[in-house]
């Protein structure tokens, strides 16, 4: 009797669902195929999780592979990262493969084993802010830093996650355009990014307020100030965090009113034209003492026309340059701009550049690269093509736990990375996350050093754009100073940068297991 009573109420609720699909007329395919017409609306539902456990190979999957993800996994949890039985890359077939030139014979041996090299010191060549005489110039500890991704985008414990795993990496910890919050205080050294909302830097009325600025710095480790002009997430937008997403603690950081959407310009008010954007940067590099840049995706390039040439006739300048590729996505944006807004990062990276290099301004410049560049081969590229040091986003966030299960505009996000929905982000442990973020990060210097150990130099920055090629398919490989038009040289820091960065990697330099010779081998 009890399996009666059950069939007769599932034939009931199933009557009850048809009667109102065929009654209903906002769906066409429900009225012609009532009940079982949910089925595909179930399937589109939870597509994308059967394409990315089940459906899809190990380098489809966009934005990030389930071989990329599985490097940054294991990484982060000191796993064995390795692979085995060759690359299932289409080599033979893929135009535009990456592929680094090993010597045969170089003065630089590296040591083979898995785990050398995660705990080396890797800082920058450059000291940023030293060209321009900031009061407060500094040599960054590490080539590998965690971009910007403000409090409000991020849940509290992610980012306290990483900024405690910033501390345990020795990197910098980037607070993006939302204001400095308590989780940002564990430890971790600050980039404190202003974005065009000037949150935790502004008046009532929300306008720029240096004072605020200098007191705010002052009471935090910030390392430096970054002028947030565009963002390879959303270029030229500005952004949005909806109204749902604010809590009392996000509007009492950033200065703004609950119940409503917080609306970031698409441009800055304090500045109009690159002139006045150096004033201004220079005033608060003077208020402040700090080295200050800016980070921009890259589009039309008058912008940068115009900023080379008055730092080459004036005596103001940016201290550093953030480029952050269209294929950049920490935060949520409409699909045309994600697609088709921004160039990608390694022909931005090259067009900028290029033009500091022409322009001779490179050695006043400290240039960072950010656009899915926390991944070993993408980073080799970077730095081959002239950046000083990378910023890493979504990698460090998968890292901590992200799933890429997308839903970062929903605040649905499942492992409490991308969401202010208190039950989801209590999920996340930021003290064991924090590790497994130190650890990816470590581990991507040590793969960036054991490479240029191969290339046979002694830090990443040395790389040149002839010891990378970028293939054919099987026809041919050209080098990446060929394809992006640089001169012999160029990518490189100054030959005193070249010569202190050398000298501060001697005394870790490795030696690796050479046997002995034998009594033939000079003979």
């Amino acid at each position: 009797m009890r399996w009666m009573r059950a069939l007769a109420a599932v034939g009931a609720g199933a009557a009850a669902v048809a009667v109102r699909d065929l009654t209903q007329r906002h769906h066409a395919l429900l009225r012609n195929f009532p009940v079982i017409g949910h089925g595909r609306y179930l399937l589109e539902r939870i597509g994308p999780e059967l394409r990315q456990y089940i459906v899809t190979s190990n380098d489809e999957e966009r934005p990030f592979s389930r071989d990329q993800r599985r490097w940054v996994y294991t990484s982060s949890k000191g796993e064995n990262n390795y692979f085995g039985f060759g690359t299932d890359n289409d080599v033979e077939h893929t135009d535009g493969h990456v592929v680094v030139k090993h010597r045969t014979f170089a003065d630089v041996t590296p040591p083979s084993h898995p785990l050398v090299g995660e705990e080396a010191w890797l800082p920058a060549a450059k000291v940023v802010g030293a060209a321009r005489g900031r009061r407060l110039a500094y040599r960054p500890d590490s080539v590998v830093n965690i971009s910007g991704m403000s409090f409000g985008s991020l849940s509290g414990p992610a980012v306290e996650a990483l900024n405690r795993g910033a501390a345990l990496a020795g990197c910098t910890h980037n607070t993006g355009e939302g204001g400095i919050s308590p989780h940002h205080r564990h430890g971790g050294d600050l980039v404190f990014q202003i974005g065009t909302a000037y949150f935790g830097c502004r008046d009532e009325q929300g306008r720029f307020d240096l004072d605020r600025l200098v007191d705010l710095v002052a009471g935090a480790p910030v390392r430096a100030i970054e002028v947030k002009l565009s963002q390879g997430a959303k270029p030229g937008l500005g952004g949005l965090l909806p109204a749902a997403k604010i809590t009392e603690e996000i509007a009492a950081i950033r200065g703004i009113p609950m119940g409503r959407d917080c609306v970031s310009p698409s441009r800055h008010a304090e500045f109009a034209d690159v002139d006045s954007m150096l004033d201004w940067i220079e005033r608060i590099a003077d208020a402040t003492g700090l080295p200050v840049g800016i980070k921009a995706a890259v589009g039309e390039m008058s912008f940068w026309d115009e900023l080379v040439q008055q730092m080459a006739d004036t005596d103001r300048g940016v201290d550093f340059v953030t480029i952050d590729g269209g294929e950049g996505g920490t935060g949520a944006a409409p699909l045309v701009f994600s697609d088709a807004v921004a160039l990608p990062w390694r022909l931005g990276f090259s067009q900028v550049y290029r033009r500091f290099a022409e322009a001779g301004l490179t050695d006043q410049v400290s240039f960072v690269g950010s656009g899915k560049l926390g991944l070993p081969a993408n980073a080799l590229v970077a730095f081959a093509l002239g950046a000083d040091s990378v910023s890493v986003g979504r990698e460090a966030m998968l890292a901590i736990g992200c799933i890429q299960a997308q839903k970062c505009h929903t605040d649905h996000c499942p492992t409490g990375v991308a969401t202010q929905n208190t039950w989801l982000a209590g999920g996340l442990d930021p003290t064991l996350k924090s590790v497994r973020a130190a650890r990816y990060i470590a581990t991507l210097r040590r793969d960036l050093l054991k490479v240029s150990e191969a290339v046979g130099v002694l830090h990443p920055s040395l790389l040149t754009p002839d010891d990378i090629d970028l293939l054919h398919g099987l026809e041919s490989a050209t080098p990446l100073r060929e394809v992006y038009g640089y001169e012999r040289g160029w990518a490189l820091p100054s030959a005193a940068d070249r010569a202190a960065i050398v000298e501060l990697m001697a005394p870790t330099a490795p030696t690796g297991e050479v046997a002995r010779p034998s009594d033939t081998a000079t003979a």
